[in-house]
């Protein structure tokens, strides 16, 4: 509560069927298993780093569809700042930049704490695969628990584009009221969504740059052009590439 104003949240959470196929990740629509709801497209780490020879993509912790492993994948979607635009109009109209500033910090930290708890209870009830968890808060604070949730649009992830799998499959915007932009940004900004990885290797890790070899690869799973990949995959590039722009006449 702001200023006697209160601001609400809402978040939708899945638990899909899934396994992995090369780099990618098959979700299918129930546990037969015979029909693919949507294929997440992963990027794979090309570059190598010194004392290290891992070259992960996220494909990697969730068992391959060859392995006869019945394997699953979580997802989620929340926010903390519906109703925040009306509250930062009045703060204006009022010249009250200190709430105005205040209510969008509240608002995200409300989020990431709401993407936090819930996470939390989808390890230890609701997927329950650490349901002996008891962690401290410090311990909770450093991510000392199993699995990981990464968020389309960061380092293991980089695709913007992803997110549309993720909102399609959680019915995001109907059951959250969270909307995407044209550029696949959440609306209201005080927004978390990722996927759930349950796999006791499961970690975070930087795609960093990849070269074009892999962009015309995953263009061609996503069924996009390499140049579309390449607008929105631009600071992950390791090349220069050649996109011809309309010249002033």
């Amino acid at each position: 509560i702001v200023s006697g104003k209160k601001l609400k949240a809402k978040g939708v959470v899945g638990l899909f069927p899934a396994n992995s196929r090369g780099d990618d990740i098959e979700i299918y629509t129930d546990d037969t298993r015979q029909t693919v709801r949507e294929t997440i497209c992963g990027l794979r780490r090309q570059m190598m780093r010194p004392n290290s020879q891992s070259c992960p993509s996220l494909s990697d912790f969730v068992a391959p569809a060859t392995s006869g492993v019945a394997d699953y994948i979580g997802a989620f979607a929340v926010t903390a700042g519906l109703g925040i635009e009306q509250l930062v109009e009045q703060y204006a109209t009022e010249n009250d930049e200190y709430n105005s500033i205040m209510i969008k910090l509240l608002a995200d930290r409300l989020a990431e704490a709401m993407a936090e708890r819930i996470h939390q209870h989808v390890r230890t009830e609701l997927w329950d695969y650490a349901p002996n968890e008891k962690l401290t808060p410090e311990e909770l604070y450093s991510g000392d628990y199993i699995g990981i949730r990464p968020a389309p649009g960061y380092p293991a992830c980089p695709d913007h584009t992803e997110k549309e799998k993720l909102f399609r499959m959680l019915e995001a915007e109907k059951n959250t009221g969270i909307t995407l932009t044209e550029s696949f940004a959440m609306s209201p900004t005080a927004s978390v969504c990722g996927w759930y990885f349950a796999h006791p290797d499961a970690r975070y890790f930087n795609v960093g740059k990849i070269a074009r070899d892999q962009v015309i690869e995953y263009a061609k799973r996503k069924n996009m052009k390499p140049e579309e990949i390449e607008r929105w995959l631009a600071s992950n590039l390791s090349y220069e590439p050649n996109i011809n722009e309309p010249k002033n006449n």
